[in-house]
């Protein structure tokens, strides 16, 4: 039987005006030219809720019993990795017969989507513990305090690689077309190994590490870059620099070299690098860069430099004022890595 079509809401409340005018169904079907079936049961309807308006629907009841739901959310809080082919076998031996995609539905509905995990560092006790401790020594340091701070890191951008990663609009089987996909050379097409700092007045130095990076080097990019950028950023008496505990930071004669210059160090946990601001500068950084994609070495050093000299001063600003809040954030989540 073909689905009879739905009365407008003018239709419906003419009914109802009918209706109460004191006329009859069967006079209301000839006024009207509609079939006697919803003419009675718009006026059924009117009667029981005084609305003509379509109500709420139940749908089909749910596959998975209000119990069966609290146990695969439960499985899922435990572990994570849960499969969903775990899950459509616990509930088949629970009695209940699903696919996977009503497994993502129900979970979807409770909150839970599957995503792709995060890469994190390796947090053993002792380093849960150091965050968990710089966090809370910090937590209380007034603004003007990480205004004070120069933040330094290094990081590696590719040629082609994951740091190139787009979304394409296409159609059907076009996958190929040169248009819509990004080339690709094997081991990345090469890299660059950048080293830059900041502070909350703006942008420091960023500069291109030709070599492999070693403690001399190192020591040599801090004398020409470190410098130079807390004047540019003109930093008040008793800046403090923050850097990571690598081995060539941490090296006696890296700490002596800095003690004799006088910089003042801030005492850094290991294995956070999510508790380094520029982590965001560098994220924003690789995109912008991807998407003006380079095609050479040269041309990706280049566009880094132009890319890193964009970056507004009220970003690396924001950043640090964030700085506290994203303490707070480390301490909720029991030391463990958190997004800045």
């Amino acid at each position: 039987m073909a689905k009879t079509r739905e009365l407008s809401k003018d239709t419906r409340n003419k009914i109802v005006d009918l209706h109460q005018a004191g006329k009859n169904e069967s006079a209301i079907v000839k006024q009207l030219g509609v079939k006697k079936s919803p003419v009675g049961a718009i006026i059924r309807k009117w009667k029981t809720y005084k609305t003509t308006d379509n109500l709420p629907r139940s749908g089909a009841p749910r596959k998975i019993s209000p119990r069966g739901v609290k146990m695969i959310t439960r499985t899922v809080s435990k572990n994570p990795r849960t499969t969903r082919g775990d899950l459509v076998n616990d509930l088949q031996r629970a009695g209940t017969k699903v696919t996977k995609a009503t497994i993502s539905n129900t979970l979807r509905r409770q909150g839970l989507k599957s995503c792709s995990a995060r890469c994190v560092p390796l947090l053993k006790p002792v380093h849960v513990q150091a965050r968990l401790k710089f966090a809370r020594e910090h937590l209380d340091d007034p603004e003007e305090d990480w205004e004070k701070v120069i933040w330094s890191d290094g990081t590696k951008i590719e040629l082609f690689g994951k740091n190139s990663t787009r979304r394409v609009w296409r159609r059907k089987n076009a996958e190929l077309h040169p248009k819509n996909t990004i080339p690709t050379v094997k081991h990345g097409g090469g890299n660059i190994m950048l080293w830059g700092c900041f502070s909350a007045r703006g942008l420091g130095r960023l500069i291109c590490v030709k070599e492999r990076m070693n403690g001399a080097m190192y020591r040599q990019i801090l004398s020409e870059n470190l410098l130079p950028s807390a004047r540019a950023l003109k930093m008040k008496r008793g800046w403090v620099f923050q850097h990571d505990n690598d081995p060539k930071h941490t090296a006696w004669v890296t700490k002596e070299w800095l003690r004799k210059k006088h910089f003042k160090v801030l005492e850094w946990p290991s294995q956070s690098p999510d508790l380094n601001p520029i982590e965001n500068l560098w994220r924003e950084l690789k995109v912008c860069v991807a998407q003006r994609q380079p095609q050479n070495i040269t041309a990706l050093e280049e566009i880094c430099m132009e890319e890193w000299a964009k970056i507004p001063a009220t970003v690396c600003e924001n950043l640090v004022k964030a700085y506290r809040k994203h303490l707070t954030t480390v301490i909720a989540n029991k030391g463990y890595i958190t997004k800045y």
